[in-house]
């Protein structure tokens, strides 16, 4: 009987734990920064951008293999430079072959964006690339506030403005070539295992979950500072939560107990 009860309590701790945290992320996570990953959704069929030759293209025209999608702006001072430095990293570092195997395209989420500012950008990030990496497979996009915003959400891309600048995160998509989210690489840099399995598994349609999640979870952007911090408060939060929970249903058992 004691083992069974001891049992039923444990169980009952389990189930509430799970909740508890479910809903304490549940609750911190409503806020307009981060991503929603959207797994196994597609991309809209009507999404327009401006290629950086100012001819208007069709995203999903444009995706005829495995893509990886990284969105930024041009003029951003904080985690797009080292987000772009990444994804050029990893590009040379990996085994498949770029415009071959997969093509990158790079978005920006600044409608005052252009394409002038954006054939900068990819100078800067390409000219000292490898000869035998076709650079032309990594695209770059403008748009206008409309079709931005069709992007994003469509992505689960959260940003916000602040003044001139924006709060984002960063991470590159994995889309399928039926345009199917299959992947999210979250962070600035990017193993070239999980990049290259990002790719293989889109060229499959096969959708993979992030393993950065309780990452995600327990760091957030520091836009003062332009670094991913520890998130104290998120994390006492939930804890509160758990042990606020366990503790009343502590008591409810104990009651239940004495009457016995």
């Amino acid at each position: 009987m004691i083992t069974k009860l001891i049992k039923y309590k444990l169980t009952i701790l389990l189930i509430v734990f799970s909740t508890a945290l479910s809903f304490a992320q549940g609750q911190f996570d409503q806020t307009d920064i981060g991503i929603d990953e959207h797994l196994d959704t597609y991309l809209p069929k009507d999404i327009y951008f401006t290629n950086l030759q100012d001819e208007r293209v069709n995203l999903t025209d444009l995706i005829d293999k495995p893509t990886v999608i990284a969105f930024v702006y041009f003029k951003c001072p904080g985690i797009c430079s080292p987000l772009l430095d990444g994804i050029r990293e990893v590009i040379e570092r990996s085994e498949m072959k770029l415009g071959k195997d997969y093509q990158v395209i790079t978005i920006s989420f600044d409608a005052t964006d252009t394409p002038e500012l954006g054939r900068e950008k990819k100078k800067n990030y390409t000219h000292s690339m490898r000869e035998d990496i076709d650079t032309k497979h990594w695209i770059w996009l403008t748009g206008d506030s409309t079709n931005i915003y069709k992007a994003t959400e469509a992505t689960g891309f959260k940003f916000k403005r602040q003044g001139v600048d924006f709060i984002h995160t960063g991470a590159i998509i994995a889309i399928s070539p039926k345009g199917k989210i299959t992947r999210y690489l979250h962070g600035l840099y990017f193993l070239p295992f999980d990049f290259k399995m990002s790719i293989i598994e889109a060229n499959k349609e096969k959708s993979s979950p992030s393993i950065n999640k309780v990452l995600e979870f327990c760091f957030s952007y520091d836009p003062d500072g332009k670094k991913y911090v520890f998130n104290v408060t998120r994390i006492m939060g939930t804890i509160i939560i758990v042990l606020a929970v366990a503790l009343f249903l502590l008591l409810i058992l104990k009651r239940k107990k004495t009457k016995v």
